[in-house]
């Protein structure tokens, strides 16, 4: 991926957040601060640590959806938490330690991902065998000696020594058998076998531990079935979606995950982005009573994370150090200065962000590439009406979510979620019965569909 420079990414960000100018400045400056890390010397890098950020602005304003593109923009492994999910040591619940291991999980997730499209090609020809010999299996024969046949097969599968299995198989099948593959191999690769359905074999998924998160991450059950033969179960399915479970199967052998969780650990270390949202909300106060989990208690085992530290993960040990920590909150009931001191001075960097007016709200409507109304005009077509807003009617749309948010809870940018859906209600509801045609939102209509909302201020409470 070409290096961005800080005016790039905030052109990028201005495609899907409107304003913000002053916090778009400061992520992509803090990002961009991590290639000018790395093209340093190996000792200077270790003495440079990425200058944090602290976000406050009300809900609503595209606190979390800056870091979110932020991580889109470099393929960096990006996860989101809350603050108020986790509980001091001594407590029963979510350790702040699992933030760092829920980042090098999706790490590994992108790793996987990467290394599956390189091997995409190999691991599709092999599904491809597979399916032919489904397809067409061998003619089954009877077999005096199963159960010592079985227990071969399972040693074999042991000791690799089946590696060679399919080329023996083709080297038995007679002369009729293996021209019938041959004449299913052309149809396949000609796609004309796609919605023929077949049986397949494969590798029961995992179970997930609940328990496990409370163990540091260490799922005791998940470690012994690999020690185990994998299960197998038996699904039938078009040749088209059974192919994707085998290229994954297939991908899968041929990786080599030892290397990769490896690159996934440094991939975290140098690139992760670790957002913590509602830290407001942990900030230190008087209501905390006696064996109650401790808003301070949560700050001072976050403070070590931030300040860097190795946690230990299933993959390995990860050091926390130049990680990218982005703290997000309100602060409506409290400030950044009711932090701990030592967390606020891990988070140098503090921007301020703008409640939205009416303008914004105009513009978050119409310009950003995924927004709102693109996206209800994109799900109408679907049932072939052309959905048309005139701009009137955006002004109008724009105006009573405004209105609703001075009015009650200011949820900012989601209100005009909650508005639309309401607005278009009975189109959503009869557009997969009506005639192929074009729906046009007026100003009048606006008025007439939020009527209600507009006139009894009771009702507003209830729009959330």
């Amino acid at each position: 991926m070409a290096i961005k420079t800080p005016k790039k990414i905030v052109e990028i960000l201005n495609q899907y957040i409107i304003g913000q100018d002053d916090a778009k400045k400061a992520v992509a400056v803090a990002l961009y601060n991590r290639y000018r890390r790395m093209q340093l010397s190996h000792d200077m890098q270790k003495e440079i640590t990425p200058k944090n950020l602290l976000m406050a602005g009300p809900t609503g304003v595209g606190k979390t959806e800056i870091a979110r593109r932020l991580a889109n923009i470099v393929d960096a492994p990006f996860v989101k938490v809350e603050a108020t999910k986790f509980t001091e040591v001594g407590y029963v619940g979510r350790d702040v330690e699992s933030m760092v291991r829920d980042l090098v999980n999706e790490a590994v997730r992108m790793e996987e991902k990467d290394e599956f499209e390189d091997i995409r090609g190999k691991a599709e020809k092999e599904a491809n065998k597979q399916l032919v010999r489904l397809l067409v299996p061998n003619p089954v024969k009877e077999n005096k000696n199963n159960d010592l046949m079985d227990m071969m097969n399972m040693l074999r599968s042991f000791d690799g020594s089946n590696m060679n299995d399919d080329n023996n198989e083709e080297d038995n099948v007679s002369d009729e058998l293996r021209e019938k593959r041959f004449e299913v191999a052309e149809k396949l690769k000609q796609g004309l076998l796609e919605n023929e359905e077949v049986t397949v074999e494969v590798e029961q998924a995992p179970k997930v531990n609940p328990m496990a998160e409370m163990m540091g991450g260490l799922d005791m059950s998940s470690m012994m079935s690999n020690l185990m033969p994998k299960k197998k179960v038996k699904r039938t399915l078009p040749v088209k979606d059974a192919r994707e479970l085998l290229i994954q199967e297939e991908s899968r052998k041929m990786v080599d995950y030892d290397a990769l969780y490896q690159k996934a650990i440094t991939r975290t270390t140098n690139n992760g982005i670790i957002f913590i949202d509602e830290i407001d909300k942990i900030a230190a106060g008087n209501k905390n009573t006696s064996g109650e989990v401790s808003r301070e208690g949560v700050q001072r085992d976050i403070l070590p994370i931030v300040e860097g530290s190795t946690i230990q993960t299933k993959y390995g040990p990860v050091s926390t150090d130049h990680i990218l920590f982005i703290a997000a909150g309100a602060f409506a009931e409290s400030k950044p200065s009711d932090l701990i001191p030592e967390l606020q001075g891990r988070f140098p960097i503090r921007v301020e962000l703008n409640a939205l007016t009416k303008d914004d709200f105009v513009r978050i409507l119409k310009d950003p590439e995924n927004s709102l109304l693109k996206q209800y005009i994109a799900l109408l077509k679907a049932d072939g009406i052309k959905l048309i807003f005139t701009k009137e009617a955006v002004d109008r749309i724009a105006d009573i979510a405004f209105e609703v948010n001075q009015g009650t809870d200011n949820i900012g940018a989601r209100r005009l979620a909650t508005i639309l859906e309401k607005l278009l209600e009975d189109v959503l509801y009869e557009g997969p019965d009506m005639e192929m045609g074009e729906i046009t939102i007026t100003e009048a209509y606006v008025d007439e569909k939020l009527k209600d909302i507009i006139t009894n201020r009771d009702l507003t409470k209830f729009i959330l």
